[in-house]
């Protein structure tokens, strides 16, 4: 049995824990507040080249580009996102299954292909790395916190083993980030780049006026689609550190709240013990007064 020192000590460990979880709530909603300004500030520029390749692809001409080049798929790459730092909840566990999903899809789709992933994040990087039949590499860089030079160097580097054809298919494994409680598994194609992205494009941004395109329609094509998957690429990358921070946010509201109840519950278990104590106590007095 627990004596009263023993449990003012837990109870004392316990408020200390609960003031450590809040303040790391406190810190991650305000990096997911931070996160949210980057998005907003990127979509005027991702709105811009959507209605940029929706004009151009109105044009009706056939648009040529090595970025939405089909081929047979003999190597792929799976780009798979994730954290740097842990207490996040089963937030890379469930990137992880997302990626096993995706693993064995390709193999289903494609029979013999030759597998290269790519981590982003010490986290998902130490458990990719038990993955049988894959290849692992991690860029040097490349982290779940680079900046938007980082994050443009590393698709150059995969857009260009995609022109190559170092690789002929290129995925993107990474949590979408809807709301603070909610965050949504996310399996992208990033190269070919897919017609349904493009064609997305062209629905958006077509507003039936007519253009006049110098030098033409196809070279604009080719100028412009870098620059869009660039900006895929950034806002997938700022999509996941949000979702990384709240599924912090939320492991640390659980562990807060666990912490507030098993305080309660230590708190109810002291004053019953202390009450015991005094009782027994005040029993003594009035049996030894009793004996005079």
């Amino acid at each position: 049995m627990s004596t009263l020192r023993e449990l003012k000590t837990r109870i004392g460990s316990v408020a200390s824990t609960e003031k450590i979880t809040g303040a790391m709530k406190m810190i991650s909603s305000a990096k997911v507040h931070q996160n949210e300004q980057q998005l907003k500030q990127l979509q005027p520029y991702r709105a811009k080249l959507t209605q940029i390749m929706g004009h151009i692809l109105g044009a009706e001409e056939n648009f040529q580009s090595p970025l939405i080049e089909s081929r047979d798929v003999q190597t792929a790459a799976v780009i798979v996102y994730g954290s740097d730092d842990g207490l996040c909840g089963a937030y890379n566990i469930n990137i992880f299954k997302g990626l096993l999903q995706k693993l064995d899809g390709l193999r289903r789709e494609y029979p013999g292909v030759k597998i290269t992933v790519y981590p982003v994040g010490e986290k998902i990087a130490r458990a990719v790395r038990k993955l049988d039949g894959v290849t692992v590499e991690v860029p040097a860089g490349v982290d779940s916190k680079m900046n938007g030079e980082a994050v443009r160097n590393f698709t150059y580097a995969v857009r260009d083993r995609f022109i190559s054809g170092e690789l002929d298919l290129v995925d993107v494994v990474y949590m979408k980030y809807k709301s603070m409680s909610r965050q949504e598994l996310t399996l992208d194609q990033l190269f070919p780049v897919s017609s349904d992205v493009l064609l997305g494009g062209a629905a958006e941004g077509t507003d039936n006026q007519l253009y006049i395109f110098e030098p033409d329609a196809n070279s604009i094509f080719n100028a412009v689609l870098p620059m869009f998957v660039q900006s895929t690429m950034q806002e997938i990358t700022i999509e996941n550190r949000a979702s990384e921070q709240a599924a912090r946010v939320m492991a640390m509201q659980t562990a807060n709240d666990n912490a507030k109840k098993l305080e309660d519950e230590l708190q109810l278990e002291y004053n019953k013990l202390r009450q015991q104590s005094i009782t027994a106590e005040l029993l003594d007095l009035l049996g030894g007064q009793v004996e005079r």
